[in-house]
């Protein structure tokens, strides 16, 4: 009875979470890129450290629980599930053809790498230490030189979307009503993942199931919301046949949500534990 009733609070919070990025988070990221007239790649960044907050939220809650092997593979299953979420959006719009830019291409290379370092780690049972702490956030600060100066070398001239033009004021207030939003929607998805994290630790605890299977099913309800995005924004916007934009924010969302899981939330999930003892 008591595995039946932990099971609904799983799947309870899980669609919560899922719901809330679809039809709260995705919706203020667009209507925030709108009013400060951001382009494909600030929106793609955008959404890619909004839909990486469950991943941070987990991670937070299952370390402070010294479960760090769900950690590790809660942060490579959510990569895997985030590259495969990807190519299932870029099929869905058939957009195969926009990958070969070559800003894109060096996105991707980076966004596998992200899944080999911590693969790498559990295959050869390499301990991630404290130690990690500064090539992880070394590796990051790279990897955003490396997209930044990609794009602007290749993609410059590309991503040319006209947005629409709207009073200053009223772009003030949107944005600020947009923040506010993105704040609350922060606190919500914290609150529940606090929840969903005591769930996993009694999941863990009580009915002795390995943390290696917990974390890879936290990572499949982590990567719900980029999922989401990923669709979205290539379904959402009207664009020629040969504009890029929505692959472009697209890419962004998987290389920023990757690199935050891999290099900042793995990060805290380290220190949480060291901070804890484990």
């Amino acid at each position: 009875m008591e595995l039946v009733f932990n099971l609904l609070k799983f799947i309870i919070y899980s669609t919560l979470i899922i719901i809330i990025a679809k039809n709260a988070l995705v919706t203020v990221i667009r209507k925030l890129a709108t009013a400060l007239n951001l382009d494909s790649k600030i929106v793609g960044n955008i959404a890619g450290i909004a839909t990486s907050m469950p991943e941070l939220i987990s991670v937070f809650f299952t370390s402070i629980q010294g479960m760090f092997t769900t950690v590790i593979f809660n942060v490579l299953s959510s990569n895997i599930i985030n590259v495969i979420q990807y190519m299932f959006a870029i099929i869905l719009n058939k957009n195969q053809k926009k990958l070969q830019n070559e800003a894109l291409i060096s996105d991707i290379v980076m966004v596998i790498i992200t899944i080999l370092i911590p693969l790498c780690a559990v295959i050869y049972k390499i301990e991630l230490n404290i130690g990690f702490v500064p090539i992880f956030i070394m590796l990051f600060i790279l990897f955003y030189i490396i997209n930044k100066n990609s794009h602007k070398m290749y993609l410059e001239e590309v991503s040319t979307e006209e947005i629409e033009k709207i009073e200053n004021k009223s772009k003030r207030r949107i944005a600020t009503k947009s923040i506010i939003y993105l704040i609350i929607i922060g606190i919500s998805l914290f609150t529940i993942g606090e929840l969903l994290g005591g769930v996993v630790s009694d999941f863990s605890r009580i009915f002795n199931i390995p943390e290696a299977i917990i974390g890879i099913a936290m990572g499949f309800v982590t990567s719900i919301p980029e999922l989401i995005t990923f669709i979205e924004s290539q379904k959402n916007k009207e664009r020629k046949e040969e504009n890029i934009d929505g692959v472009i924010e697209a890419t962004n969302n998987l290389l920023t949500s990757n690199n935050i899981n891999l290099f900042i939330v793995l990060t805290i999930g380290i220190l949480v534990c060291k901070l804890v003892g484990v």
